[in-house]
């Protein structure tokens, strides 16, 4: 599914011109790409093991990089209206990057937030009426925030791209779960994932991500994203489903809820 958005063409120096110039600049890079072999699953924990054959990743080429599709809902705060929104986004492995556009409404306004993640950092932007600038994040915290995102990224929607040994290091935490350090640039972040009986994904959590509303202030706090679904795409399961959840000493506040519409793998130009 195309949707309508993401059809129009904005100047280059919109969000909409900076994110496709962003991602013909990665998908002009994607080369040759071997098969995933289950000697490839040989270093990894044993539930990361079976999740990656669950996923169907044995026998597909290994991930370069995807697009993903989504619609749903999110608020900026615990007492905040929930607000839909769609989103578009590429992500790279091969230098790792991630490209994230939303769209959405609130009292009758367009909001349009841009991430944009690549070697020269981490930005996010947020614009009201297409006019207004609300939000301009960047520094060392959005750098670290978003490797979380990356990785996040990685283990929901291309657990084949997980038997990298490179910037992957494994712990197993018993039959059901394991301990992840991911490693991009100079950054190294951790994350623990929970898997169920069936092998799939449950759960991934980070203490390594920092919330803000407005890229000025910056807090600390435990991040993860449940998955309360999966769907089969081109002889792969996905996460079809799942939240964005911060957890506040007053308590979780669930923030997204996202709906993968769309998804496709290495991509070319």
């Amino acid at each position: 599914m195309r949707l309508p958005f993401s059809s129009l063409i904005g100047r280059r120096d919109s969000y909409r011109g900076r994110f496709q110039a962003a991602a013909s600049e990665g998908l002009a890079r994607l080369g040759a790409t071997s098969l995933v072999a289950e000697a490839d699953l040989s270093h990894l924990p044993a539930p990361v093991q079976k999740y990656l054959r669950v996923a169907g990743a044995v026998g597909k080429p290994r991930i370069r990089n995807f697009r993903a599709v989504f619609t749903g809902t999110f608020r900026n705060g615990l007492k905040s209206r929930w607000m839909n929104f769609t989103s578009e986004q590429y992500n790279f492995y091969d230098p790792p990057a991630r490209l994230f556009l939303m769209q959405a409404k609130m009292y009758g306004l367009p909001i349009e937030g841009l991430h944009l993640f690549r070697d020269d950092g981490a930005t996010m932007q947020i614009k009201v009426a297409s006019l207004v600038q609300v939000v301009d994040a960047r520094g060392p915290r959005m750098d670290q925030g978003e490797t979380v995102t990356l990785f996040n990224d990685l283990c929901l929607l291309a657990p084949a791209a997980l038997i990298d040994r490179e910037r992957i290091q494994w712990e197993s935490v018993g039959p059901f779960a394991a301990h992840a350090r991911f490693t991009h640039r100079d950054i190294t972040i951790t994350a623990v994932l929970t898997f169920n009986e069936a092998g799939e994904l449950a759960d991934f959590g980070s203490n390594d991500r920092f919330l803000s509303s407005d890229g000025k202030t910056y807090q600390s706090l435990p991040w993860s994203t449940p998955v309360h679904g999966y769907r089969d795409i081109d002889g792969r399961r996905v996460v079809a489903k799942a939240d964005a959840v911060w957890h506040t000493p007053e308590g979780e506040f669930v923030y997204g809820k996202f709906n993968l519409a769309e998804i496709r793998y290495n991509l070319g130009p």
